[in-house]
């Protein structure tokens, strides 16, 4: 690891300050960051640390019942504070990494990364949510750009994330034990006027929509409703997990059994 500074802002307002600094690095739960610092594949010359800062922290109701976190809350936080309100949400928190990985990670350090095979992301583009920066408001259809690639720009720090609350959701996760990652992942949500289904750890895109699935179960809300879609294995990540061809089956197996889950 290369010597770097670290710097400790309260508020958001002296976080984006420092990160005008050249070389300075936002630092959320570090769960990805310290590792690649680790092995020297970065070099800042400071980190900017987002966790002490209050009003990037927890989850709340916003008026018209969207459930809002914090950028800077770690996942055990979201799986606990937006059970009540986000069950689906939650239950994708939860689950995350492990116990060490839930009380350090943060949602916006993992959307700000957008890993390929991340969890948030799946929730995000499936909730229809909104990533509210320092600067601005981005839908997550036009958030997530491809693997690793979002449209923050330089600087820009999420601070909260507003998830729209729809009628049923669940997340399926066939997990890459090694890791806890997901080999596949899909997040489905169905909302009074659709559903809306996510998937990650499948395309070498990054996260994505099925298209297709969304069609079929916004007529009718059953597993059975897939039975006649295929997802072309083009574009899949192929591996030492898995071929293009395995993550594409996973994709309907395991949007079928979010969708029986949920309802």
């Amino acid at each position: 690891m290369y010597a770097f500074d670290i710097e400790r802002p309260s508020t958001i307002a002296d976080a984006v300050k420092a990160l005008k600094e050249e070389d300075a690095q936002a630092l959320g739960g570090g769960q990805t960051l310290i590792p690649t610092l680790k092995q020297r594949l970065a070099m800042p010359s400071a980190l900017v640390s987002l966790t002490g800062i209050g009003e990037m922290k927890g989850v709340c109701l916003a008026d018209d019942g969207a459930v809002c976190i914090g950028g800077a809350t770690n996942h055990a936080t979201v799986a606990k504070e937006a059970a009540a309100h986000y069950p689906g949400l939650a239950g994708l928190a939860a689950n995350i990494g492990d116990p060490a990985v839930r009380n350090r990670g943060t949602i916006g350090g993992s959307l700000a990364n957008n890993d390929p095979s991340a969890c948030y992301p799946a929730a995000a583009l499936g909730s229809g949510a909104t990533i509210i920066t320092n600067a601005r408001e981005i839908a997550a259809d036009d958030y997530f750009q491809g693997m690793f690639e979002t449209a923050l720009e330089e600087g820009e720090v999420i601070t909260e994330v507003r998830f729209p609350v729809p009628q049923k959701s669940h997340y399926q996760k066939f997990v890459q034990p090694a890791s806890r990652f997901a080999l596949v992942g899909v997040f489905v949500a169905k909302f009074a006027d659709g559903v809306r289904v996510a998937v990650t750890g499948a395309s070498e895109n990054g996260v994505f929509r099925w298209h297709e699935a969304e069609a079929a179960l916004s007529a009718d809300f059953s597993a059975a409703a897939l039975d006649g879609l295929t997802v072309s294995a083009d574009e899949m990540i192929a591996d030492l997990h898995g071929s293009p061809e395995y993550r594409a089956h996973l994709i309907k197996v395991m949007t079928g059994r979010a969708v029986t889950a949920a309802a």
